[in-house]
């Protein structure tokens, strides 16, 4: 029995994501950017994706520049956004515990002349406000943080974000990592007040290498990929269609039924947590409840490497992460539980499971029943 928890590192593919992609491989294979039928055919994929997201964020066609992914998303509105409005101030500010694509986007752009204010957060990852506000300068040009922390869930007030900001300064510009959110939250950014979105395809059950960055229209942004003019010069290079197309069709599909679908994903969420609550020596970091997000829940287990029971469990087929899985050096310790100031013993001792439409009642009791039993050799075996 394969067991599948770890969908905030990526999802599987929905079939008509796949279908529409094959579509795109083997009969609508034209450069979009080509004057003849074929490239009209292959350019209409594109126009349908844009359509479809536009009108999901009630934003405008020429709002949405697709990518190749959160990490791309993130550093063309960090830097695009900081080298085009760096006459007004050289200031930003994020949080603490942002997703390495954020993080050290901003160590970049301090390494090229730029101040960055890193704002503390509680400990169940909360955004300080108070700082946030007292933060904001006249030299301050952007402010970027996200949404849902992908490690622990917590979800930020990020509409009473954006209000503080606006009424400090409203030509800053507010930048929001969505990329755990989007498909879990109905996201309004021009109701909310937010001036750039990233989003990624495979957190949806969209293809790997997709995504887009919403622009607010007026917002200057400076182009990281210089080329053809694509995307009107925002992000030049031969759009890669059959991700494109995948990701609208994953995003039309992550809100059908949205409401029983996150229905379904929380009641979950409580089924495991209530579960985990009843192992001796755990630990639920940030909030258990409804107001975190629906698909994640970072657990310390006392006295067991999450190294080791990851793997423990792996031999169980059952799949889960240790923290963000969007990043090469497995071993180094969480920003984010370092950031909440999680007690030592569960820097090395937390595991993430995250869950999708297509976990079962099922599948949970049997991760639950494994993890009682893995614990208790596991621990007798740590003692020795």
């Amino acid at each position: 029995m394969d067991v599948y928890l770890d969908n905030s590192a990526t999802t599987k593919v929905l079939d008509s994501v796949k279908d529409l992609m094959v579509e795109t491989f083997v009969s609508d294979y034209g450069n979009p950017s080509s004057m003849h039928q074929k490239g009209m055919d292959a350019e209409n994929y594109i126009k349908d994706a844009r359509n479809i997201i536009a009108k999901l964020l009630k934003a405008e066609e020429k709002e949405i520049i697709f990518t190749s992914g959160g990490t791309e998303s993130n550093n063309l509105a960090l830097i695009g956004a900081a080298l085009a409005n760096q006459r007004a101030g050289k200031h930003l500010i994020t949080s603490c515990i942002e997703h390495p694509s954020v993080r050290n986007v901003m160590k970049y752009l301090e390494e090229n002349g730029f101040c960055v204010t890193y704002l503390s957060v509680d400990k169940n990852g909360m955004v300080d406000l108070k700082m946030l506000t007292e933060a904001i300068r006249e030299d301050t040009i952007l402010v970027s943080i996200m949404y849902v922390n992908n490690e622990i869930g917590t979800v930020e007030p990020i509409e009473e974000i954006a209000n503080r900001i606006k009424q400090k300064n409203p030509k800053i510009l507010f930048h929001v990592d969505a990329i755990q959110a989007f498909g879990k939250y109905r996201i309004y950014p021009k109701r909310i007040g937010i001036d750039l979105l990233s989003v990624s395809g495979h957190k949806i059950h969209g293809p790997k290498g997709s995504g887009f960055l919403y622009i607010r229209s007026g917002v200057k942004i400076r182009p990281i990929l210089l080329g053809g003019g694509q995307q009107k010069g925002i992000r030049s290079g031969t759009e890669n269609v059959a991700a494109i197309a995948g990701l609208g069709q994953a995003a039309k599909e992550a809100y059908q039924n949205f409401e029983q679908k996150i229905e379904r994903l929380y009641q979950l969420k409580e089924r495991f947590v209530k579960g985990i609550e009843k192992i001796e020596g755990t630990y639920i970091h940030g909030f258990s409840e409804r107001c975190s997000a629906p698909h994640i829940v970072s657990v310390g287990f006392l006295g067991v490497r999450s190294e080791v029971l990851l793997h423990a469990l792996e031999e169980k087929g059952i799949f889960v992460s240790a923290g963000s899985a969007c990043s090469s050096n497995k071993t180094a310790e969480s920003i984010t539980l370092k950031g909440i100031k999680a007690a030592k013993e569960y820097l090395d001792s937390t595991l993430r499971f995250s869950f999708s439409v297509f976990t079962t009642e099922e599948e949970i009791d049997y991760c639950l029943s494994v993890l009682q039993e893995l614990l208790v050799v596991l621990r007798r075996y740590a003692r020795k």
